[in-house]
């Protein structure tokens, strides 16, 4: 049984982008190259990784238990001839690529300078970034570290927190002297509130451990960021992060509310999969994002 490097990161490609147009993308080769790489691989394995129909490809079930085996060995194959080559004692020159997934607009907002800082640090390593706010899958979608935003289900992930930031009750001055400033939990029920569509009111509005009355949402978005731009509006009260509420409240256009209750706190933590040896590329990278958000400093300098 021989096969090659080349082929099972073809292979992992494959599963990962789910066409043979795309990993030929992604490789620059062409189609054939990719194609024949994957028959190759069958051969040396003698079994069938994905069925082919009119154009189109379907792992096996053969493939996606050859997938879920095969990916965090890569992981740890590159981790260690990495550290071999470029890890030595002296060498501070960090090569390779690193990729990175992380929330949309937490990323855009306060991660882009300082990965443009650290970008600018290390000009030979190549930085692949993906900003989506759905949890990414890192081994399945070959990423070697995520920034989460809350409590993590994942305990087969490691784990470094950052820093914690609170979600903060506010609404535009402007709606708060139309409909009047709410002063307890109770006092929510004759306002409008800004709906978030990853969680419910009764989740997003605990405060102080306390479960808020029945909630009125005329809107609910995906976006916290939109959530924000519709409060900033006059459309009604909102919960938000502090790092997209801060500088808002800091230039008048929102007003916190409720200030004497406890909020929800958010930790934002780094996570990758085990790997060891642990490569330098990402544990100094996991240090520079400690060091830049220390205490959540970027948005409560604000």
């Amino acid at each position: 049984m021989r096969y090659t490097l080349d082929e099972i990161e073809t292979f992992l490609g494959v599963m990962e982008l789910g066409t043979i147009t795309a990993v030929a993308a992604r490789l620059n080769l062409s189609k054939s190259v990719i194609s024949k790489r994957i028959s190759d691989l069958e051969t040396s394995l003698g079994a069938a990784l994905f069925r082919r129909n009119a154009g189109r490809i379907t792992p096996t079930e053969a493939a996606h238990r050859l997938d879920n085996q095969l990916r965090p060995a890569l992981a740890a194959l590159t981790a260690a001839a990495e550290s071999a080559a470029w890890g030595g004692a002296g060498d501070d020159v960090l090569r390779g690529t690193l990729s990175m997934a992380a929330p949309m607009s937490f990323g855009t907002l306060h991660l882009s300078p300082i990965i443009a800082r650290y970008a600018a640090q290390h000009p030979e390593l190549v930085l692949r970034i993906d900003y989506d706010d759905r949890a990414r899958d890192l081994l399945r979608d070959g990423f070697d570290l995520a920034v989460r935003i809350g409590h993590l289900r994942d305990t087969a992930l490691m784990q470094r927190k950052l820093c914690e930031d609170e979600t903060i009750p506010c609404a535009s001055p402007a709606y708060l002297d139309r409909h009047g400033r709410p002063e307890t939990l109770d006092d929510l029920r004759d306002h409008q509130v800004i709906g978030y569509q990853h969680m419910s009111n009764a989740q997003l509005w605990t405060l102080d451990n306390a479960t808020p009355p029945t909630l009125h949402s005329r809107l609910s978005l995906n976006n916290g960021e939109a959530m924000r731009d519709m409060a900033i509006q006059g459309l009604g009260l909102a919960i938000l992060p502090g790092f997209l509420a801060m500088a808002s409240i800091a230039d008048g256009k929102l007003e916190r509310i409720l200030p004497n209750m406890q909020t929800r706190r958010l930790p934002i933590v780094a996570v990758w999969p085990p790997v060891s040896p642990m490569p330098p590329k990402l544990r100094r990278f996991i240090d520079h994002l400690l060091a830049e958000l220390e205490n959540c400093q970027p948005w409560r300098d604000a």
